[in-house]
């Protein structure tokens, strides 16, 4: 019964990271008109701080009990979490948004290895064949004409390795620290750490622009789900899933993007698209499915 006990937690985690992706792909229609706006990292450092003050009025409890050890591995998630943004932030500036998209998401083939790595521990056969699979099915997704490679697809690429160093240290330290404390602290340490840059990268910012009623309803979306829930649901469901199958899981942002942009922005879906669709969800598949040791033993049961 424990193996099956196991199992439903495992199953519960991935919805979990679905949601997360289903969530971050929502993100692309509320806010496609409402951000031009506010400078990047102004936007993240004001996203990242209204999330903090919501869960530290939350969970205020976690944040006390946590030692000194959580607090530095949620200051060492906020500060690649907060990388990662301004590499793909400014890597847009010099490369499609299509390129951007699917640049990012290689972090499904980085993880396994650089889970290897760390862990010592060697990536499936089908890990990896997950991971190819997924890589497919996002180029069918978000390639459009241009495949040369330029100083932004650089800079996006090392955004996708910030990406997938944050997604194995999330698995690495919610083996011994509260996923919930971490959370609140990454969010922070990420809100703290854009702040200080801010004022670099962006120059100086009219702080007047977030009275404006259109940009309330996308900055709240912003702060409450995509970076509030999203991180608690991902933080959580790591603890219980592997890095390689939490990576091709939450690739699946791009599949709900699509899809959102399809029914809400009246986007084109494409035959192409439809195939990308196809090949992701058939990666999922492919890395959710129990491994024949284990479907046998949970027959024994």
């Amino acid at each position: 019964m424990n193996n099956l006990s196991e199992r439903s937690i495992k199953i519960l985690a991935s919805m979990g990271l679905i949601l997360t992706t289903m969530i971050w792909g929502f993100a692309f229609v509320v806010m496609k008109n409402s951000v031009d706006v506010i400078p990047p990292t102004y936007l993240l450092a004001v996203r990242f701080s209204m999330s903090a003050v919501l869960l530290a009025l939350l969970f205020h409890k976690n944040m006390m009990k946590a030692d000194r050890e959580t607090v530095l591995c949620g200051v060492i998630l906020g500060a690649f979490l907060c990388l990662s943004y301004q590499f793909q932030t400014y890597g847009l500036k010099h490369t499609t948004a299509s390129k951007n998209a699917f640049i990012t998401t290689l972090y499904v083939i980085i993880v396994p290895f650089l889970y290897w790595v760390v862990s010592k521990k060697r990536p499936t056969g089908r890990n990896i064949a997950a991971a190819f699979l997924a890589v497919i099915g996002l180029a069918l997704l978000s390639l459009q004409g241009d495949l040369s490679i330029n100083y932004g697809d650089f800079l996006t690429l090392v955004c996708g390795l910030m990406f997938a160093v944050h997604m194995v240290f999330i698995d690495k330290f919610t083996e011994c620290h509260d996923p919930i404390a971490l959370t609140v602290i990454q969010i922070l340490a990420a809100a703290i750490f854009n702040w200080i840059c801010a004022p670099f990268l962006d120059g100086s910012f009219d702080f007047t622009v977030l009275m404006d009623k259109s940009l309330i309803g996308g900055l709240l979306y912003l702060a409450v789900f995509s970076t509030t829930v999203a991180y608690l649901l991902q933080n959580s469901g790591q603890k219980y899933l592997s890095a390689s199958t939490s990576a091709i899981l939450l690739s699946m942002e791009s599949v709900f993007g699509t899809l959102f942009s399809v029914i809400f922005l009246k986007d084109v879906l494409t035959g192409k698209m439809l195939a990308g669709c196809a090949l992701m969800f058939a990666a999922v598949l492919l890395s959710e499915l129990p491994q024949k040791k284990k479907i046998a033993a949970m027959k024994s049961i």
